[in-house]
C-alpha cells in the first residue's frame, strides 16, 4: 500500500524543511522506495535535498501543448506522457524526486491534465512512500493531480498568525473537499511555552497537535550554507522532533 503524506503551509513556516526531513526519516524507516515530490511553485525541496534543479511537470506540459505533435507515431499521447513523466523523475540516494513546477498558464489544458492526472497516479502507486510539499493555496491538492493523500500534516508556528493560517488551511481542505485521511498539526521552531490564547487558537481548528519541531541552529547554518538536510548529524533535535512523529505514526499503524 502507498502512503502519500502532504506538508501542507504557508511560505516561511518551515513546511519545505519538514518535508526534506519526512523524506530522510522515511527512508532511514525503510519506506522505500519513496518519491519526493515539489508541488510548490517556487521549488525549494531539492535545494534541501541537495538535488540540482530539474526539468519540470509544467515544464513539459506547456511543451506539448506548443508542441502536440512531438508526440512520437505509434505511440499514444497517455504512454507519452507517462514516458516524460518518467523521464523528469530524477534519482537520488534511497528516493525519486519530481518537481512540479509552475501551475498552468492560459489557455486549454484539460485533456493534458486529465491524462497527466491519470498518469501521476499510476506512477505514485509504484512506491511505498510519497511526500508532497504542497504551495500554500493546496492547488496541486484541489485538481487532484496526486489523488488522494492519507496524511496531512499543517505546519506552522506558535504565532497568532500561525494558528489563523492553519484554520484557512482546514477551511481550504472541506471547501474543495479535498481527499485526506488524517489531518495533524505540526508546530516549527516551538519553545514549548503555549499560553492560554494561543492554545485555545489552535484547539479551535480541530487539529491534533503531531509534534513540535525546536528551533535547530544547525537546519539554520545548513540553509545559510546551502547543504543539504540529508547530511544533518542524527542528534539533531529537528531530525529527531520529525523521527518521534513518524515513531507516533507508525505505533497508529498510519505508515
Amino acid at each position: 500500500m502507498t502512503v502519500r503524506i502532504a506538508v501542507a503551509g504557508k511560505g516561511g513556516s518551515g513546511k519545505t524543511t519538514l518535508a526534506a526531513l519526512l523524506c530522510r526519516g522515511l527512508v532511514e524507516r525503510g519506506v522505500k522506495p519513496l518519491l519526493a515530490v515539489d508541488a510548490d511553485p517556487n521549488s525549494c525541496l531539492p535545494d534541501r535535498l541537495g538535488i540540482p534543479l530539474q526539468h519540470t511537470i509544467g515544464q513539459m506540459r506547456e511543451e506539448l501543448r506548443s508542441d502536440p505533435e512531438s508526440v512520437p507515431k505509434g505511440v499514444s499521447k497517455h504512454e507519452w506522457i507517462e514516458q516524460l513523466i518518467h523521464q523528469d523523475i530524477a534519482e537520488a540516494n534511497g528516493f525519486d524526486m519530481l518537481v512540479m513546477g509552475r501551475q498552468e498558464g492560459p489557455g486549454c489544458y484539460c485533456y493534458i491534465n486529465n491524462v497527466l492526472r491519470e498518469c501521476m497516479e499510476k506512477i505514485s502507486g509504484q512506491y511505498r512512500g510519497v511526500v508532497i510539499d504542497n504551495e500554500a493555496g493546496l492547488e496541486h491538492l484541489s485538481r487532484r493531480t496526486s489523488g488522494e493523500v492519507e496524511i496531512m500534516l499543517v505546519v506552522c508556528h506558535a504565532t497568532a498568525v500561525g494558528a489563523r493560517t492553519a484554520a484557512r488551511i482546514v477551511e481550504m481542505r472541506d471547501h474543495l473537499q479535498l481527499q485526506v485521511g488524517q489531518t495533524f498539526l505540526v508546530l516549527n521552531q516551538f519553545d514549548g511555552n503555549l499560553g492560554p490564547e494561543l492554545a485555545d487558537a489552535f484547539a479551535r481548528t480541530g487539529l491534533e497537535t503531531l509534534g513540535v519541531v525546536p528551533a535547530d541552529p544547525l537546519v539554520a547554518s545548513f540553509d545559510v550554507e546551502g547543504r543539504s538536510l540529508l547530511q544533518l548529524p542524527a542528534d539533531s533535535t529537528a531530525v529527531r522532533a520529525v523521527h518521534d512523529m513518524l515513531k507516533m505514526l507508525n505505533e497508529r499503524r498510519l505508515i
